[in-house]
């Protein structure tokens, strides 16, 4: 499991594009669009030593919890710009309330737990 740490919306000063992304830090660095489309991925090296098809299920759902934020601090720039309840509705963009429903239910679902051929006796 990676290290979440900073998120945000804006652009990191590296030699990465400077676009509006969210950005998940860790040992799997990730930066997407508000739609979720990796833009940039950096995988420590230790992480490559995963199951492969562990690492892409991290890999997607960090993108798709960065897609959700980004699309959230979106909304919430749009409300400072002045964009009425209406409008804001019309974007499709996620409020508050969804982004923590969906990483709730996402906490529920994901696996934490090491999976391994031993078993407690």
């Amino acid at each position: 499991m990676t290290d979440e740490g900073d998120v945000s919306s804006e652009a990191v000063q590296d030699d990465w594009p400077s676009v509006t992304t969210a950005t998940f830090t860790g040992s799997i660095r990730i930066r997407t669009t508000e739609q979720g489309l990796p833009l940039a991925i950096k995988v420590d090296p230790a992480e490559l030593h995963r199951d492969p098809a562990q690492l892409a299920g991290e890999v997607l759902r960090l993108c798709q919890k960065a897609a959700n934020r980004a699309g959230l601090a979106l909304r919430k720039q749009l409300e400072e710009d002045g964009l009425d309840s209406a409008g804001l509705a019309r974007t499709g963009l996620p409020t508050e309330a969804d982004v923590a429903r969906q990483e709730i239910v996402e906490e529920q679902d994901y696996d934490t737990e090491p999976q391994s051929w031993l078993r407690t006796v």
